[in-house]
């Protein structure tokens, strides 16, 4: 797999809008919330389309796993393998329709009868096996599981202004795991409707290489956003220190699609490519007694942990390694992966109590792969560009001055149930501490994982002779928006090691 690294260009940086789409619904124009999914707000087009008219971009489908509840823990396996297949569904539709796109925008029927029945036929059938599953594991049978097996045909209604406000109302939490996410995403989603008030009126088109994105409302030039970073101040009985694991970038090319929390024993479960570093022996199939045994890259060999994200991808009219494989060109996601400049990963205390030590083999997804149709409840990334760190986005993409380089963030969920590793949807298991630092009732605070990665890639061009913009992989229907940004992580430390963390970060020392 070839990883290249490019240099800047001397170009000039703009702000770029992002203007609001409408529907036609009730007696009139109404504006669209972007984070509105098929399953909450869409009801006003029986046929699942945008008014006659007006562009669609994308497939939107209710997440189910994120809806599940109770799932009997030896039939977890079986139902996340359903829920890759509703994915797999999901870009086989996607494929169709842009495809058909042209047709299916002056005949919204036609998308009814060749995309949105067909999709929640096959869908309802996925659906019954799940909540089979489910009663066969002795659990209660969940009940109107079906009635999320329609779609929708939207528009990339990617407003700033919308965006902005749901990033400011929702955006705390997620935001930040030491508490600054609320004061940070009540910022940023301000940010989201400066940004896109800047830079004048732009088109909506998908954009991109493979035509799915990213677009020019995806982008802000970072020296137009206020600081808008804070933190939650540190109490008597705080633990203070830091402990940092070297795991190197991604150096040995360790790529694949899979994704072994969401989707076990599924091979292209991500339906984009993943950077590793530390295990390398994570793929789809991999066992907890697998990651044990498996080769690391980080300098410290007690720590087998494996960290991966979506890679970033220069988009500049070039191909990949990838480009008819899984993941790659067969999933949109096309263009020269990027090797970061820079990884670092640092375990960072609690600004109101001491951490415990985190279970072996602990699972922690932070951020949402699909947040551009599920809305922002669990987007957590953040962008932003070197000496602009004090100024951080949620949904757009950094446009970073000559001499700065493109940074995203992730600050991991710090408080842990103490008694799981995972949960049926993988996520209630932990929890983002309070905006003031506390931990929700129940939970305990944990060592918090803060990934920092660092990227030297030019400015986006969209004009031009050679246009180039960079952008995370994402599943197709994405749009490869910058809010679908996420992280996984899964503990292998062992437990010596493990004990160091706890015991640095609550003395208050800085330690490797």
């Amino acid at each position: 797999m070839a990883r290249t690294t490019r240099k800047r260009s001397t170009l000039a940086n703009r702000a770029i809008a992002a203007s609001a789409a409408l529907i036609l619904g009730g007696g009139g124009l109404i504006a669209v919330n972007v984070y509105a999914s098929a399953g909450e707000g869409n009801g006003q087009n029986p046929n699942g389309a945008q008014a006659a008219g007006q562009s669609v971009s994308t497939i939107d489908c209710p997440d189910v796993g994120n809806e599940l509840g109770e799932v009997p823990q030896q039939e977890r396996g079986n139902v996340d393998r359903e829920l890759a297949t509703l994915d797999t569904q999901i870009t086989t539709a996607y494929q169709r329709f842009a495809d058909l796109k042209q047709r299916i925008e002056s005949d919204r029927q036609y998308g009814q009868q060749q995309i949105l029945t067909p999709l929640k036929n096959e869908r309802t059938v996925i659906l019954q096996r799940i909540a089979a599953l489910i009663e066969r594991g002795n659990a209660p049978r969940p009940q109107n599981l079906e009635s999320m097996a329609p779609c929708t045909l939207r528009a990339d209604d990617n407003a700033g202004q919308n965006q902005g406000n749901d990033q400011g109302q929702n955006g705390g939490q997620e935001g930040g795991g030491q508490g600054d996410g609320q004061d940070q995403g009540q910022e940023n989603g301000g940010q989201g409707q400066d940004g896109g008030q800047d830079g004048g009126d732009q088109g909506n088109g998908n954009g991109g290489q493979a035509g799915n994105g990213p677009e020019q409302s995806d982008f802000v030039d970072i020296q137009s956003v206020q600081p808008n970073v804070s933190k939650p101040r540190n109490r008597n009985g705080a633990s203070r220190g830091t402990f940092s694991t070297s795991c190197g970038v991604n150096e040995n090319g360790k790529f694949n699609p899979d994704n072994v929390i969401v989707a076990p024993g599924v091979a292209n479960g991500a339906h984009h490519m993943h950077d590793y570093v530390g295990n390398q022996a994570n793929d789809a199939f991999a066992s907890d007694d697998d990651l044990a045994n498996g080769q690391t890259t980080c300098a410290n060999q007690g720590d087998k942990s494996t960290y991966y994200w979506p890679v970033l991808r220069l988009q500049n009219g070039q191909q990949e390694n990838d480009a008819n494989a899984d993941g790659g060109g067969k999933d949109r996601n096309v263009g020269e992966i990027q090797t970061p400049s820079q990884v670092t990963l640092n375990f960072v205390g609690n600004p109101r109590s001491k951490v415990t030590a985190m279970p072996r083999f602990l699972r922690i997804i932070t951020g949402d792969a699909k947040a551009f149709v599920n809305g922002d409840a669990n987007a957590n990334a953040s962008w932003s560009c070197t000496g602009f760190e004090n100024r951080q986005l949620k949904d757009k993409y950094p446009i970073c001055p000559e001499g700065s380089q493109v940074v995203r963030s992730f600050k991991f969920q710090s408080c842990w149930d103490g008694q799981n590793t995972d949960s049926a949807n993988h996520r209630t298991h932990v929890a983002f501490a309070q905006a003031n630092g506390a931990c929700p009732n129940g939970f305990r605070a944990i060592p918090q994982l803060v990934q920092r990665i660092v990227y030297d890639v030019p400015p986006p061009v969209f004009d031009g002779a050679d246009p180039s913009v960079f952008a995370v992989d994402s599943f197709p229907e994405q749009l490869h928006k910058p809010i679908t940004d996420h992280g996984d992580f899964i503990n292998v430390f062992d437990q010596g090691l493990m004990n160091k963390v706890v015991n640095c970060i609550n003395t208050g020392r800085k330690c490797r």
